[in-house]
C-alpha cells in the first residue's frame, strides 16, 4: 500500500492521503508523490476533475513532527539548506498547482491542522464533512505557516480573519467554515465521500475546455487589472468558440431544442 494512492474512475483522478495511523501526516517521499499524481492528471485527457482525500478520520494533519524530532538528534543541516528543502520538498506541492488547469477539490473528511489546512487551501474547491475541522496550528508548535498559509487564508476568508486562525492556531468546525467562505458545501459523514463525487460529477459534466480555461482566467486575472484580464478573456474565447461543444450549443439554440455536452 502506497502513502499516496492514485486513481481514475469516471473522469475524476483521487489522491487519496493514506497514513491513518499517523492522521495522513506526509513525508518527503509522500509529497514526492502527491506532485506527480498532479502532474499524471494534467496529462491524462481522461481525467477533468481531481479529489483529494484523506484515509480514516483526518483529511491530513501536517508534516510528520515524529520524523523531525529524529532529524533533531543528527548533524543538523545549515540555514541555507534548510531554506533549500522548502522548495524541494514542502512547496514542491504548491509549486506545481500552478501547472494544473483542471479543478482541484480537497474533500476534506476530518482534520486538517498545519500543512495539512495548507494543502486544502491549495485546492480550487473545498468541501468539508461536518466533522471536519480545520486550523493553522503552527504557532502552537512555535512555528509560523510554512506551506502557504499566509498566502491562501487571507485570499479566501479575508485578513482579519485569516491573522485569528493563524495567531491562535485554534480549530474551525466544518459549519464555522462554511460561514466564512473556507470551504463550499459541508455533507453529513456517512454520506460524505458520496456526495464529495456527486458534486465533482456536476463539474465533470460540464465542457473541459471552458471549465480549465475559466479556472486559468479567473486565477490569472487575480493579479491584472481590468484591461489586461478582458484582453485574455478575448483571446481565450476565441479558442473555445472552435469547439465542437460551443457549436452543439448554437446549433441546438436554432434549432430550439436542449443542448447535449458530448463529453468531447
Amino acid at each position: 500500500m502506497s502513502d499516496l494512492e492514485y486513481s481514475v474512475k469516471d473522469h475524476i483522478a483521487t489522491l487519496l492521503l493514506n497514513r491513518p495511523e499517523k492522521k495522513n501526516a506526509f513525508t518527503d517521499g509522500m509529497l514526492a508523490l502527491w506532485r506527480q499524481a498532479l502532474l499524471d492528471a494534467q496529462a491524462d485527457l481522461e481525467v477533468r476533475v481531481i479529489v483529494v482525500t484523506g484515509a480514516g478520520d483526518a483529511f491530513c494533519s501536517g508534516g510528520d513532527l515524529g520524523r523531525r524530532s529524529h532529524q533533531l538528534e543528527g548533524e543538523q543541516p545549515t540555514v541555507l539548506e534548510r531554506k533549500q528543502r522548502f522548495g524541494k520538498t514542502t512547496h514542491s506541492v504548491a509549486l506545481t498547482i500552478p501547472q494544473i488547469d483542471k479543478p482541484i477539490i480537497a474533500a476534506v473528511n476530518g482534520a486538517a491542522a498545519g500543512a495539512g489546512m495548507d494543502m486544502a487551501l491549495m485546492c480550487d474547491i473545498r468541501l468539508a464533512a461536518r466533522s471536519a475541522r480545520f486550523a493553522e496550528a503552527y504557532v502552537r508548535v512555535g512555528l509560523i505557516p510554512g506551506n502557504g498559509g499566509c498566502y491562501y487564508l487571507p485570499r479566501i476568508v479575508g485578513v482579519a480573519r485569516a491573522l485569528e486562525m493563524l495567531m491562535t492556531g485554534e480549530f474551525v468546525g466544518a459549519e464555522e467554515a462554511l460561514r466564512i467562505g473556507l470551504v463550499n458545501q459541508v455533507y453529513d459523514d456517512d454520506k460524505f465521500m458520496e456526495s464529495a463525487y456527486a458534486y465533482a460529477r456536476k463539474i465533470v459534466a460540464m465542457p473541459p475546455v471552458a471549465v480549465s480555461i475559466i479556472k486559468r482566467t479567473v486565477y490569472q486575472s487575480l493579479t491584472c487589472d481590468l484591461r489586461t484580464s478582458l484582453e485574455l478573456i478575448a483571446s481565450q474565447m476565441t479558442i473555445v468558440q472552435t469547439t465542437e461543444d460551443y457549436r452543439e450549443a448554437i446549433n441546438a439554440y436554432k434549432e430550439k431544442r436542449p443542448g447535449i455536452y458530448k463529453g468531447r
